[in-house]
């Protein structure tokens, strides 16, 4: 049968439920959020005549939550107007209006009585072959399901989202003794094609999949800095970005969740695991039990194992248990790694290392090793899982096996025989019937060890992807030190960038137009996207910022232009170009995503013209295409000063959308061109596609736009008053102020007497004049300097 997803209840309307309840609605599904009807009156709900009966009072608990949560940042909902598709009402009067829904998910308090009780009044309402879930972090789901009908358990399992469900992407699909298969198929499809999740689907166990590999690694980290006598910043500078992991490393993490979270996690290991050959790991440091006495909690509780004093941050000395102020952290082993660039390739040199941090390395992955090798098949029969589970729920750039591999599979036997600890036979099995890694990749596909089989298997559900890492090699069409083309079949090439931060300098611009000069030869279209952390952080300034200070104006002209002849042949070639832009995509990024034929975007896109930040104007057509864009939407009888300063003012205070659906409102993406998907691993994949479909129909090359209607005077004066005004009133300073007038003369289109029909080209030229007036001002160099040294803004 097919199941169709229109409406979805969420009971319980705490941080998870709120948070559940806004990412359904942020996918364009319709949500009822209910909660319990308060035990009493407020003051002010006396105060106001109120009673009991009083839908605002019963109402109240499942409002409250529901506008806190819309208003924490960073904010669970794509865009403030999603919003109105959630519903709220109170389990006592509006439990019957489940009866229409098609998924019901129990999101309240993490006590079996009380979720029981919540699924017998589900019971009661639910419609025949409506799916119940439990999004419990720990509590064993054939519990639940206990005195429930065949049918109800049969549609009933646990759906574990992990916190905050917009952003983080694990979600772990738990059976029940009697779950249909059908269920758990359509579960796991609809977590990753329409949620946007890494759905995994786990066995009923102690803390499933992520959160018994992740809190045994927090324990277990706990006990080695006491062995060790290592301090928290070391472990932080340890255990962050250098081995692929979040900046807030391990202590920086739990003062964010929360100790009390953590303890009471490992608590329940500690309860539910006895037999487990770790299990006196998550017995907690004294220490640890301290800090929960003095309730120093983390961010929650103002201090935990940081503590913030007025500007300072001070770091917990685990042995004194007092504040003192920060000691830099540094190992001559991570000094070895600076040079390479991935995480993956750093972890044979990191296990190497002869100093504490070598030490560290050895004892840590050497009992990770150890304890997920004996995790399959208890909580998993797979290990790709696993590695799935700690990179979607915990920020991991690479899983534990993936870790394992690049470090040799008999040399991370050999660090676990020297920590006197042992791994599971199979992994023997495996070595002894040929495979030699976890993992291997063939005809572009990953496959992984399958203990049942004793052979290599493909990992499923990948033919909706394409995995740029896995086609690297084996479909290279061409390549420079800072881009890649790759042949992604069906005529259809891509252009990956790979400089620094996945900024466009020289390099990036020449795969740009060999991309394009290939595919216009040979290939039906093209896709330019990657699969880093972030789209492009823009345009290479420190390259534009040696030509300043040389005073190399010619040179700097002739990059300028190239950058803006780049992005018009984006906008006008002879084949379809579709951009693929997520995470960070900021200035030239942004420039880049506006001349697409089409923009296939992921929803955690965060798109923004900046370049007043570094004290310029955008100059590789992002002011030329703003005024464009502006006079497109004029119309008969409109204030056409008002529609261009709305686009002025998108530049002029470096707006950068939180989300891709935001980018509509900035005038960035445009409604009926450009599109949004939810997955950003189905992302290459969907941009394939509609570079095949616009090929097939007939692409045809556009024409140069010469119709471009500029306001001249009336526009120019408007803005050189307003900023006057915004100067003399303090709230921008006097760069500022010759920027964004620079930006007006754009525009405007100069200082033309009356409003008039210009080209591209002539708006190009504009821009290009005012970029590089801009880069010959001392203030606009010291915002450059300021940028690329300490990688933040300069208001000067």
């Amino acid at each position: 049968m097919k199941r169709i997803i229109k409406k979805v209840a969420v009971i319980g309307s705490g941080i998870m439920g709120s948070g559940i309840a806004c990412h359904f609605a942020n996918i364009g599904v319709e949500v009822l959020l209910l909660d319990i009807v308060p035990r009493e009156l407020t003051d002010g709900e006396i105060k106001k005549g109120l009673t009991p009966e009083s839908k605002v009072v019963r109402n109240r608990i499942v409002n409250d939550h529901l506008a806190t949560a819309l208003k924490s940042k960073p904010s669970p909902i794509y865009h403030p107007k999603f919003a109105s598709r959630i519903t709220t009402g109170n389990t006592t009067d509006d439990m019957a209006k489940i009866s229409d829904c098609d998924w019901i998910i129990e999101v309240v308090v993490e006590r079996l009585d009380i979720k029981k009780q919540v699924f017998e009044q589900i019971e009661k309402f639910r419609r025949p072959g409506t799916l119940v879930t439990s999004n419990t972090s720990g509590i064993p789901i054939h519990f639940m399901s206990e005195g429930r009908s065949d049918e109800f358990q049969k549609h009933f399992c646990g759906t574990h989202f992990f916190n905050p469900a917009r952003y983080l992407k694990l979600f772990e699909i738990i059976p029940g003794p009697n779950t249909s298969q059908a269920v758990l198929d359509f579960l796991n499809e609809y977590g990753e094609k329409f949620l946007g999740k890494t759905s995994v689907v786990a066995k009923d166990t102690p803390a499933f999949i992520g959160n018994r590999i992740g809190i045994f690694g927090i324990q277990s980290l706990f006990h080695l800095v006491q062995e060790m006598g290592l301090t928290v910043e070391e472990v932080d500078k340890l255990t962050g970005p250098v081995i692929g992991r979040p900046k807030s490393a391990t202590f920086r993490t739990v003062d964010v969740v929360g100790l009390d979270t953590l303890v009471h996690v490992a608590n329940g290991l500690h309860e539910g695991v006895p037999n487990d050959e770790a299990h006196h790991l998550f017995r907690l440091p004294d220490y640890v039990q301290k800090m929960v006495g003095n309730k120093w909690l983390g961010s929650k509780s103002g201090q935990g194992f940081y503590k913030k004093e007025g500007k300072d941050i001070l770091a917990l000395d685990l042995k004194t248990l007092e504040y003192r102020p920060q000691k830099k952290a540094s190992f001559a082993t991570l000094e070895l790694t600076k040079t390479i660039e991935k995480p993956i390739d750093r972890f044979k040199v990191l296990v190497k290392g002869t100093d504490k941090a070598g030490e560290f390395y050895r004892k840590n992955f050497a009992g990770m090793f150890a304890y997920v090798s004996n995790r399959i098949p208890e909580i998993a029969d797979d290990l790709y899982k696993i590695d799935d589970a700690m990179k979607a729920g915990f920020g991991w750039e690479n899983g534990p096996f993936e870790i394992w591999d690049a470090i040799g599979v008999e040399k991370g036997i050999q660090l676990l025989k020297e920590q006197g600890l042992s791994h599971a036979t199979w992994v023997d099995q495996m070595l002894a019937s040929g495979s030699k890694s976890f993992y291997s990749v063939k005809d572009g596909a990953t496959y992984y060890y399958d203990l049942t089989s004793q052979s290599m298997k493909k990992v499923p559900g990948q033919d909706a992807f394409i995995i740029l890492n896995n086609i690297r090699e084996s479909k290279k069409v061409w390549e420079n030190s800072g881009s890649v083309i790759h042949d992604l079949g069906d005529g259809i090439l891509n252009l990956e960038f790979r400089s620094k931060m996945n900024t466009i300098g020289g390099d990036v611009l020449q795969g740009i137009n060999k991309a394009i000069d290939l595919s216009e030869k040979e290939y039906s279209g093209l896709v330019i996207g990657n699969q880093a952390a972030n789209f492009s952080v823009g345009a290479n300034i420190g390259m534009i910022f040696m030509m300043a200070v040389e005073q190399e104006y010619d040179e700097l002209n002739m990059a300028i232009k190239m950058f803006q002849d780049t992005m018009m042949r984006v906008r006008y070639s002879a084949i379809p170009v579709i951009v693929a832009p997520h995470g960070m995509t900021l200035g030239g990024g942004c420039e880049m995503t506006m001349h697409a034929d089409k923009v296939v975007a992921a929803a955690e896109s965060y798109i923004g013209l900046v370049e007043f930040g570094v004290g310029v104007i955008p100059g590789g057509g992002g002011s030329k295409e703003m005024a464009l864009r502006a006079a497109d939407t004029f119309r008969k009888n409109d204030v056409e000063l008002n529609v261009l300063q709305e686009y002025f003012l998108t530049i002029g205070m470096a707006k950068v959308s939180t989300s891709a659906h935001e980018a509509y409102d900035l005038g960035i993406l445009q409604h009926g061109k450009d599109i949004v998907v939810v997955n950003k691993d189905r992302q290459i994949a969907e941009a394939k596609k509609h570079a095949l479909i616009m090929a097939e129909a007939g692409y045809t090359q556009p024409i140069r736009r010469k119709d471009i209607k500029v306001l001249g005077k009336q526009a120019l004066g408007m803005f050189l008053v307003g900023t006057d005004q915004m100067q003399a009133a303090k709230y921008i300073s006097e760069h500022d102020q010759k920027i964004a007038n620079k930006l007006a003369y754009v525009m405007a289109g100069g200082d033309l007497s009356e409003p008039t029909l210009v080209s591209e080209q002539y708006l190009l030229d504009l821009e290009r004049e005012a970029f590089l007036s801009l880069c010959t001002e001392r203030k606009t160099l010291e915002r450059i300097q300021h940028m690329l040294t300490k990688g933040k803004p300069l208001r000067n």
